[in-house]
């Protein structure tokens, strides 16, 4: 399974590194110390992190979060395999995207939730609903 250092989980979560690190301090956000003392997060770990902390409101500290031509980079967080059809959910930081996809693409792209990927969105049509 793949690991992030504080940083990777930082920018994967939409928050500083500083942020992630007193999280991990806290007890937060679990760690585990590679061979040459880094600090890293389990992937698993971090997709099921960044769920519970997009579901509670966020971070601690308010932090823009931007795209550069609709790239979300984040975390997969779940994927749903059918027998032709797929969902794949990312985290981007405070953004939760869900992509609809062949099961085929998801198995030659290799997704596994904990793992980085970048969502990109194209759409023609915009809705913005108020409250």
């Amino acid at each position: 399974m793949q690991s992030y250092t504080i940083g990777q989980a930082a920018r994967l979560l939409g928050v500083s590194p500083d942020t992630a690190r007193r999280w991990a301090d806290a007890g937060r956000l679990t760690t585990h110390r590679d061979e040459g003392g880094r600090r890293l997060v389990d992937g698993r770990g971090l997709a099921a992190f960044s769920v519970e902390l997009a579901r509670s409101g966020g971070a601690d500290e308010e932090t823009p979060y931007t795209s550069a031509r609709n790239a979300f980079p984040g975390i997969v967080t779940a994927i749903k395999l059918g027998d032709v059809a797929a969902q794949v959910e990312i985290q981007a930081g405070p953004h939760r995207l869900v992509s609809l996809l062949t099961r085929e693409a998801v198995e030659e792209l290799g997704l596994e939730v904990g793992m980085e990927a970048t969502a990109r969105v194209k759409s023609t049509n915009v809705h913005i609903d108020t409250a």
